[in-house]
Parts: structure tokens; C-alpha cells; sequence
């Protein structure tokens, strides 16, 4: 990565490598959608320090190390290279960025020089920092500097005042006119000395609580480890496993957010931390098995957002689940549809779905019972809006001015693309949605039964049942052995191959032969690079490595295939591609797993980076908690109190140890190993989750 994140709740801050932030570029420190630093430099004696190192491995804290170059002016030495060690230690807590600098001499004799911190705000909205919109904004109505504290204000279009308060411990010499602080410095050899910045967002006067650095770091570090006392602990003996899975949970908890219903994950840093329909539901999916009071999280923040009413501005009807929320002064002046914005075709049965797989793992029938209403809106939204024409399956269609053309994950404006080349035109009814909504109707019908509605449960089947047999007339492509990713407005199937039918594995929409053969093109030649399932086939019309659709690899695409290959008994094809997964986020910074990379083979020795791919990102942090899913073969079922489990290992592994895997009432703790026979063996190390084990 070229650049340096590190977030907590709903403030972020992204710099460049040394730790800077110049107002030509987009970094900045953000929250609600508006950036409350555009400029934070450093310099000594006015020159920029060299880079030796720089580190967020830890996500929440970011430790920077720079040295000053070689100053000489008319040959008269002012300070020797390398002299001094400047160490910039930054986090977020609750609220406010904490930087501390330490700055020590390694000059055998005393020096003197001058160091300078440079900030500034523009308050920019998120949307014009990237280029997306434009619009009314309002203007700076304040910037005044009071010793050791500085105050810029801003009042928006929307009426919002929006301040950065900046505080420092430390005697600044001077203060000038561009606010650039000056600290005059004089260190013996060895000494060192600490300066330190607070900044803190204020929107309508709400500040939040200012700690002392010492207290708010430890607090915050108190906090990851109640993170990970609340997680399921994975173990084995398979190092580059280990760094994945111990990256995923580091990561999703810096992603995690909450805005008054429960932690869930926003989509991803730098660009998305807001909460998405879409992504959040599917990292929450896939962090069932780590840690399920998420998946509670993001049903009651969805459900808190859904759709009351008929709304094109933002694509809005009534039980539909929304796409993304933003908060900043477009959106607050109406600019833009993101109050929220609806426009996503998956996102309302991916809801349902989701609810009926938490219940499976959890039991919770009172959180089901809670969410009935909203169950129940959903459910006439698939039959009512995302089924307008009545022909069986759920399609979308753009009716927002500023909303979003192609409102499934392959959301690009040409992911939807039929053999001869051309775009598919709205309104578009996409694969692995209607798979979606399938396995939405069938997992629920058993839960709606068991609370007494039987009417309801089978009335679901019976549609799951027609919703069957029309997928697999209409969508099955004869010639390529595989199911088309979409039809189009005129109900002609978009005959390409790619990655979107993997999805539709884990639901069980599809005939077994047709699931053999779904699962034999993934992992073909065309479809596979060694280092996943590419988006789309090489012999696609559209099929582009550098693609961000049609062509890339996403991980957790992959691991919506994972689940779905695991589940349908096609255990060797989820090995090779979690496999060829894992050695890719070998070769990424911190063995973490980028938003996307390049489709390239993996001749090459490497994957190739996308330039601009979000990391960390939530579902591609759930990647390998799927892997977990995928090798301990894991199905929950509430109804029946029973854990199914069939295991399997990645190649060079022979040891799995799992402890406080949350299912039902309490733990399930595991030791499978390899036999001598080459079969797992299961040892049951803890069970009170008042279910029954069953080791298929």
C-alpha cells in the first residue's frame, strides 16, 4: 500500500507513507463524510524528513520513523544527515486522533533547529474529494489560534457548523500566518523530547471526551482484547493459515462500526467506512462462525434503514434494504440520494438470508421474532418491486438521476456484458440474486413453521419451488455447461461466464448435475488463475486481467463459491481455490487480502496489485473465516439441535485446534487432525451448545 489507515468507530485518518497528509492529494482525517484535516506536515528547519520506516500492522495504531537529510547552506554545516530520529506514534480513540512525536538527538554534540507542524481543514465533502459530485458547500466562518489550542470553523449548505479543534502539549515558538507551528528544539546527545497533537471533529458543537494519551491508548488496547475474548479462536500448524486468519480478525475489528443498533462492519478503508447493505450483510455472513453478535449488529442497523416508502430520488420502496448511507453536506443538503441511497438489487434477500442463518447458528428466536415485521416487508418487496413485471424473478432497474446503473456487487457500468460485446440493458435479473432469494424462502419456511405461521412457511416453499424450476429453464446455458449471469429487459440471457454462479452453489437452487458442472468451470483453466476464480472467463467478449469486474479476482466472491462448493460436497474444488487464496495473501502487505487484484496467472510468480483496491476491506477480511467454515464443513440447524461436521484440510496442513466457536448455547472447542488413514479424526475438546454432533 502507498498509503498509511488507521480507523476506530467512525472517524479514520489516511496519510501517506510518511505519515503526512498534502491537500493535493485525498488523504485526510474523516468523519461523517467530511474530511476535518486536508493538511498535516511536518518539516525540520523547513525541509521534508526521509523515510526509514513505517508501520499500521496493528490497524488502530500507526508508528512512523524519518530522519532529517543533509542540510548545509554556503558551506556552513546546519545539521548532519541522520542526526536526529523522528518517531510519529498516532490512534483514534472515541472520537479524537492522538499523534505523538518523538524527537531524539544522535548528534554527539548539542544542536538546535526547528521543527514544524503544519495543519490545516477544508471540510471537504467525501463525494468531492473523489471526484464523484459537485454541488452548493458552504465556507470557513472561523480560524483562530489561542496558545497551545487552535479553532477552524466552517458552516456547510446544510446548516451544519463543523469545527477541528487542535490542541498540543509543548512550548511553540511561534505560530504564523498559514497556522504552521514552530517548535525550537535544542537536544545533547541521546536526549530526546515528545510533543504532542490532538485533533478533534466537532459537528454542532457535540465534541467528544478528551483523554490523556497514556489513558485513551490503553483503553483502546483494552478494547481489541475484548475483541478477540469474544471472538473464535483458530489454531493449526499451517503458518501462512494462521497469519491470514489472525489478519481477517484484526482487521474486521477496525472496520467495525455502530450507529446505535449493535457493531456491524462498514464495507472498507479508505473510501467506504459507512455502512453498506450489500457489504456489511455479506461480512456479517461470513462472520458467523467468529462471531455472531455481529450478524445482530448489522440485521438491526438494516433494519432500522429500510424502505417505508416510494422514493426514485433514491431508489426507495417500501421493505427494501438499503444500498449506502452517507453523512456529509451533500447528502445533508440533498445533492446526493445517500440519505440512505436504496438503489441495490441483492441486498433485501442477502437480509433474509442472513437472518435465517443467524438463526441457525444462534438460536435466537427472540431476535427473529423482533425482526418479523421487517421479515415480513422483505418478503413483499422480493414479490411486489423486485419482481415489478411478474415474470418470477427479482431484477433491478436505475430510476435515480444520481443513483447507480448496475445495482448488484458488479456494480461497474460494464460488468453486465453479452457475447458480442454489447452492455445488457435494464431491467436485469441477476444469477446469483435469484439463488439468493431461493435460499432466503427455503430457510425461512422451516423457522416460520417452528413459530407457528405454517401458512406462510408453505406458501415460501411452493415459491422457492416455481422460483426453481423457471431458474433452471431460463438461465441454464446449454452450450457452455453453466448458467448465464443475468437476462436482460427483454428476457435474453447475457450468455458470459463468470464468477456470480458460484454464489448460487450454497443455495441449492440448482439441479446436482448442473452443480457438478458449475463446480468443474470454476476451477477451469479460463475461470481460474491459481490464485482464485476470476470475475469473468478468459474466453468472455468482455474478459479484461486489469478489469474490475470482468476479469479481476475479488476474495470474497471466492468466498461466497467457498461456501457454496464446501456445502454441495465439491470439497476439492473449495480446497484448490482457498489454496490458491492463501498463497496470494502471502505476497500482500501483512498477508492481508486486498478488496481485489488483477486476473493474471499465477505463472507469474505473483498476483498483480489493482491500483486502487480498498485495504482493508470487510468481506475480503471474511475470506478466511470462511476457510474455517469450509474445512471443518460446519452446518448449524437450530430446528433439528444438530451440528453437521466434515472435515477437510488445506494442503500442508494436518492440525486445526478451535475454541469458543459460538453455536447455540455456549462453545464448541475442536482438535481434528490428520489420521493415519489420511482422514481427519475429530476430538470434541468442549460442547455446551446444547446441540448434537454429528461427524459425517
Amino acid at each position: 500500500m502507498d498509503y498509511r489507515v488507521i480507523k476506530e468507530n467512525q472517524l479514520f485518518l489516511i496519510t501517506d507513507k510518511n505519515g503526512d497528509i498534502s491537500p493535493e492529494s485525498g488523504n485526510g482525517l474523516y468523519t461523517s463524510d467530511t474530511r476535518f484535516l486536508s493538511r498535516f506536515e511536518i518539516d525540520i528547519n523547513g525541509q521534508k524528513p526521509v523515510l526509514l520506516s513505517s508501520s499500521a500492522d496493528e490497524n488502530y495504531i500507526a508508528e512512523i520513523r524519518l530522519t532529517n537529510p543533509h542540510m548545509e547552506k554556503d558551506g556552513q554545516l546546519i545539521l548532519w544527515r541522520e542526526s536526529v530520529e523522528i518517531i510519529r506514534k498516532r490512534f483514534i480513540y472515541e472520537g479524537s486522533l492522538y499523534e505523538t512525536f518523538r524527537i531524539t538527538s544522535y548528534f554527539p554534540k548539542p544542536i538546535r533547529f526547528d521543527f514544524s507542524v503544519w495543519l490545516d481543514a477544508d471540510f471537504t465533502d467525501m463525494f468531492i474529494v473523489r471526484g464523484f459530485q459537485y454541488g452548493d458547500i458552504g465556507s470557513k466562518i472561523g480560524d483562530v489560534t489561542y496558545p497551545g489550542k487552535r479553532i477552524i470553523s466552517y458552516k456547510g449548505a446544510d446548516h451544519v457548523t463543523r469545527e477541528t479543534r487542535i490542541n498540543w502539549h509543548g512550548s511553540a515558538s511561534t505560530v504564523d500566518e498559514a497556522g504552521k507551528i514552530h517548535f525550537d528544539v535544542e537536544l545533547s546527545h541521546g536526549m530526546s523530547t515528545e510533543i504532542t497533537f490532538t485533533v478533534m471533529p466537532v459537528i454542532d458543537g457535540q465534541a467528544p471526551k478528551r483523554y490523556e494519551a497514556e489513558e485513551a491508548i490503553q483503553k483502546l488496547r483494552d478494547s481489541y482484547e475484548e475483541w478477540d475474548g469474544s471472538c473464535t479462536s483458530i489454531s493449526s500448524d499451517l503458518p501462512a493459515f494462521n497469519r491470514l486468519f489472525d489478519r481477517s480478525v484484526q482487521d474486521l475489528r477496525v472496520l467495525m462500526t455502530d450507529v446505535g443498533h449493535g457493531p456491524f462492519p462498514v464495507a472498507g478503508l479508505p473510501l467506504f467506512a459507512v455502512p453498506f447493505g450489500r457489504d456489511s450483510l455479506i461480512a456479517a455472513l461470513q462472520m458467523l462462525s467468529l462471531n455472531p453478535s455481529i450478524a445482530r449488529g448489522t440485521l438491526l442497523t438494516m433494519a432500522f434503514y429500510q424502505g417505508t416508502k416510494e422514493d426514485e430520488w433514491r431508489d426507495e420502496q417500501p421493505g427494501k434494504i438499503m444500498h449506502e448511507i452517507r453523512y456529509g453536506e451533500l447528502a445533508g443538503t440533498n445533492q446526493v440520494p445517500f440519505t440512505p441511497y436504496y438503489g441495490t438489487i441483492d441486498a433485501t434477500p442477502l437480509f433474509l438470508l442472513l437472518a435465517a442463518e443467524y438463526f441457525h447458528w444462534t438460536a435466537d428466536t427472540k431476535l427473529i421474532k423482533q425482526l418479523l415485521p421487517n421479515i415480513d416487508a422483505a418478503l413483499q418487496w422480493i414479490d411486489r418491486y423486485g419482481d415489478a413485471d411478474g415474470d418470477g424473478f427479482v431484477e433491478y432497474v436505475q430510476k435515480s438521476a444520481k443513483g447507480i446503473a448496475n445495482q448488484g456487487w458488479k456494480d461497474s457500468s460494464d460488468s453486465i456484458v453479452h457475447a458480442d460485446g454489447e452492455y445488457a440493458l435494464a431491467p436485469i435479473a441477476l444469477v446469483e440474486v435469484q439463488g439468493y432469494v431461493y435460499q432466503a424462502k427455503k430457510r425461512l419456511a422451516p423457522l416460520f413453521r417452528h413459530i407457528g405461521d405454517s401458512a406462510r412457511a408453505d406458501a415460501l416453499e411452493r415459491e422457492a419451488l416455481l422460483l426453481q424450476e423457471r431458474f433452471e429453464e431460463h438461465f441454464w446455458m446449454e452450450d457452455e455447461q453453466f448458467y448465464a449471469i443475468a437476462l436482460d429487459g427483454t428476457k435474453r440471457q447475457v450468455h458470459s461466464v463468470t464468477s456470480n454462479v458460484g454464489h448460487i452453489l450454497m443455495s441449492g437452487i440448482s439441479s446436482p448435475e448442473r452443480a457438478e458442472a458449475v463446480a468443474r468451470r470454476l476451477v477451469a483453466a479460463d475461470m481460474f488463475s491459481g490464485y482464485g476464480i476470476r470475475t469473468m472467463s478468459t474466453g468472455a467478449a468482455g474478459y479484461n486481467p486489469m478489469s474490475y469486474h470482468d476479469g479481476s479476482v475479488w476474495p470474497h466472491d471466492n468466498a461466497m463459491s467457498v461456501i457454496g462448493l464446501s456445502q454441495s460436497g465439491f470439497s476439492n474444488e473449495a480446497i484448490a481455490v482457498m489454496n490458491g487464496l492463501l498463497r496470494a495473501s502471502e505476497q500482500f502487505e501483512y498477508a492481508r487480502l486486498p478488496e481485489l487484484f488483477c486476473g493474471y496467472e499465477d505463472s507469474l510468480g505473483y498476483p498483480v496489485q489493482y491500483p486502487v483496491a480498498c485495504s482493508p476491506q470487510a468481506w475480503a477480511a471474511g475470506t478466511s473465516l470462511t476457510f474455517v467454515q469450509a474445512m471443518l464443513g460446519i452446518v448449524p440447524d437450530a430446528l433439528e439441535r444438530k451440528i453437521t461436521l466434515q472435515p477437510n484440510f488445506l494442503p500442508g496442513m494436518n492440525e486445526l485446534k478451535v475454541d469458543r466457536l459460538y453455536v447455540g448455547e455456549g462453545y464448541l472447542g475442536l482438535r481434528i487432525v490428520t489420521g493415519q488413514s489420511g482422514v481427519p479424526e475429530v476430538t470434541v475438546l468442549a460442547n455446551d451448545t446444547g446441540y448434537k454432533l454429528e461427524i459425517v
